[in-house]
C-alpha cells in the first residue's frame, strides 16, 4: 500500500510515540521496585514484577506475529494499544503484588504487539529501501527509553507515587491510540486463514520452561527445578519442530530459514541479545566496584553505549536508505563492537573513567549500524503473507539471546568473585557501599577481583561478536528494491 508522504510521516510520528511508550514502561518501573515491594509487603516476589513482563512479551512475539498476518497488523495494534492502557490502569490500582505481576503479564503481552506491530505495519506500506529509514526511527525509542526511563521512574516515585509510574500511562496511551486510529491504514490480513494453534500451545510452553530454567539456574535451591524444566523445554521443542514441519500455516516458517539473508539477519540478532544486551546489565556493578565510582557515575558508560547506539542507527538508516546498499553496515559494525571489547578486556585497572566510557559508545554505535537494519531486510526478503511472524521471529531470536545471554554473564560473574574473594569477605553481602566504607587495602583487592572477573567476559563477547561478523559477510550483496510492497514479486525464493 503506498501513502502519501504526509500520511506516511503522521503514520511515523503515531509509531514513534506508539512504540516509546512501550520500550519506556520496561525501563521505567527499575527505580520505583523498592518502594513498591516495600508497599505491597511482598519483597521476596519482587523480581516478577519484572521477570512477569518480559517473560509474557517473549512467549508471545510468534503467535502475535503470525496473528498479524492472519486477521491484519492494523486490528492487532489497536487492541494491544487497548489492552497496555486497561492494564497500566490495573498496575496503578493493585491491591497487592499478585494482582499487580498478573497486570504486568497483560502488560508484557499488549507492548509485545504494539512494539511487532509497528515494524510489521512499516514494512507493509513502504518499500524494501524506504524501510531502513523508518525502522531506525522507530526503534530509536528503545534506547531513548533506557536512558530517560530509570531517571524519570525515579522522580515520579519521589513526587507522585508509584502509582503513577504505571498511570501515566493513560494518558498518554489515549492520545497514542488516537492518532493511532487516524494515521494506520486498513491492512489485509487472511494470509492464512488457518491459526496454529497446536504450534502456539507447545511454542509457549516450551519457552516458558526455558526462560524459567535460565532464571533459576544460577540458584541452588532451584536447581533441580531448573533442570527439569530444561528437559521439558527441550522435549517441547521437539515436539514443536514436527508439528511446524507439517502445518499449513505455522506461526515460525521454517521455510524462511532457507533464505541466506534471513539466516545472516538471525544471526546477527542473536550477536545483539547475547553481546550488547547481557554487557550492559551488569556495566554499573562492575564499574561501582572495579572503578570504586557512585551508583550515579557508574551509569555514564551505559548511557555513554546506548547514546552510541543512537546515533549509529538513525545514521545507518538515512545512509541505507539513500544509497539502497546494506551489506558494509553490519560488517563494518560487528567488526568495530569486537574490537570494542577486546579493548575492554584488555583494559589496565586503575585506567581513567573516559577511557571505558570511549570504548563502549564505540561498542555501542557498532551494534547500532545493524541493530534495526537487520529488521528491514528480513522483512525486504520474505514474502508478505509472512512479514509478521519473520519480523516476530528477529525479535524472538535477540530477545532469548538476551535472556541466555545475561543468565550466563551473571552466572560467570557470581561463580568467579565468590571464588576469588578473601574468607573475610562473603560474596552474599558484598555491596558497593560495603567496598566503598572499606579500608583502602580492601577496595584495591576487590577492585582487582572484579577487573579479573568481567576481563574473560569482555574477551568471550568480543568472540560472539567476531562471530557476527562472518553471519554479516554471509550476506549477499545487491541493493534494496525502491518497489512498494504491492508492486514486489514475490522474493520468498530471492535475495534481497
Amino acid at each position: 500500500m503506498t501513502l502519501s508522504p504526509l500520511r506516511l510521516r503522521l503514520l511515523v510520528a503515531s509509531l514513534l510515540v506508539v512504540s516509546f511508550l512501550g520500550a519506556l514502561d520496561h525501563t521505567v518501573v527499575s527505580t520505583s521496585l523498592a518502594t513498591i515491594a516495600g508497599e505491597l509487603g511482598a519483597l521476596e516476589q519482587l523480581s516478577w514484577i519484572m521477570v512477569g513482563y518480559t517473560l509474557s512479551a517473549t512467549v508471545m512475539l510468534p503467535v502475535l506475529g503470525k496473528l498479524g498476518d492472519v486477521i491484519g497488523p492494523r486490528r492487532v495494534f489497536v487492541a494491544s494499544l487497548v489492552l497496555f492502557v486497561a492494564a497500566s490502569l490495573a498496575c496503578g490500582f493493585a491491591p497487592s503484588m499478585g494482582w499487580l505481576i498478573a497486570a504486568r503479564v497483560v502488560q508484557g503481552v499488549s507492548s509485545a504487539g504494539i512494539q511487532l506491530m509497528s515494524q510489521t505495519i512499516i514494512a507493509r506500506v513502504t518499500s524494501p529501501r524506504e524501510r531502513p529509514r523508518y525502522m531506525a526511527i522507530i526503534g530509536a525509542a528503545f534506547p531513548i527509553a533506557i536512558v530517560v526511563g530509570p531517571v524519570l521512574g525515579g522522580l515520579i516515585t519521589d513526587f507522585w507515587g508509584w502509582q503513577w509510574v504505571f498511570w501515566i500511562n493513560v494518558p498518554v496511551g489515549i492520545v497514542a491510540l488516537t492518532l493511532a486510529l487516524i494515521a494506520v491504514p486498513h491492512l489485509p490480513g487472511g494470509a492464512h486463514p488457518r491459526f496454529d494453534v497446536a504450534g502456539s500451545v507447545v511454542f509457549t510452553l516450551s519457552l516458558v520452561a526455558l526462560v524459567l530454567a535460565v532464571t533459576w539456574v544460577g540458584e541452588e535451591t532451584l536447581l533441580l527445578s531448573a533442570l527439569v524444566h530444561f528437559a521439558v523445554a527441550a522435549a517441547g521443542f521437539v515436539v514443536f519442530f514436527v508439528i511446524e514441519v507439517r502445518a499449513d500455516a505455522p506461526i515460525i516458517p521454517l521455510h524462511l530459514l532457507r533464505n541466506r539473508t534471513i539466516l545472516a539477519c538471525l544471526g546477527l540478532s542473536a550477536i545483539i541479545g547475547a553481546g550488547l544486551f547481557a554487557t550492559t546489565s551488569y556495566l554499573p556493578t562492575y564499574f561501582q566496584m572495579a572503578y570504586r565510582t557512585s551508583a550515579t557515575v557508574s551509569g555514564l558508560v551505559p548511557i555513554a553505549t546506548v547514546l552510541g547506539m543512537l546515533v549509529a542507527n538513525l545514521l545507518t538508516g538515512y545512509l541505507v536508505s539513500r544509497s539502497g546498499r546494506y551489506r558494509p553496515y553490519p560488517i563494518i559494525g560487528t567488526a568495530l563492537s569486537a574490537g570494542g571489547l577486546l579493548v575492554m578486556a584488555l583494559l589496565p585497572p586503575g585506567a581513567p573513567l573516559w577511557v571505558p566510557m570511549i570504548v563502549m559508545a564505540v561498542v555501542g554505535m557498532g551494534t547500532g549500524g545493524f541493530m534495526n537494519l537487520v529488521f528491514a531486510l528480513v522483512q525486504s526478503s520474505a514474502p508478505a503473507s509472512d512479514l509478521g511472524a519473520v519480523t516476530a521471529t528477529t525479535n524472538l531470536v535477540r530477545q532469548v539471546a538476551s535472556t541466555l545471554g545475561t543468565a550466563v554473564v551473571g552466572g560467570v560473574l557470581g561463580f568467579g568473585v565468590a571464588a576469588l574473594l578473601p574468607s573475610t569477605l562473603d560474596a552474599a553481602t558484598l555491596t558497593p557501599k560495603a567496598v566503598h566504607a572499606a579500608s583502602p587495602e580492601v577496595q584495591d583487592a576487590v577492585a582487582l577481583i572484579y577487573h579479573d572477573v568481567f576481563s574473560p567476559i569482555f574477551l568471550a563477547l568480543a568472540a560472539v561478536y567476531a562471530l557476527g561478523i562472518v553471519a554479516a559477510v554471509a550476506l549477499p550483496g545487491g541493493r534494496l528494491s525502491d518497489e512498494t510492497p504491492a508492486t514486489v514479486p514475490d522474493p520468498q525464493t530471492q535475495s534481497v
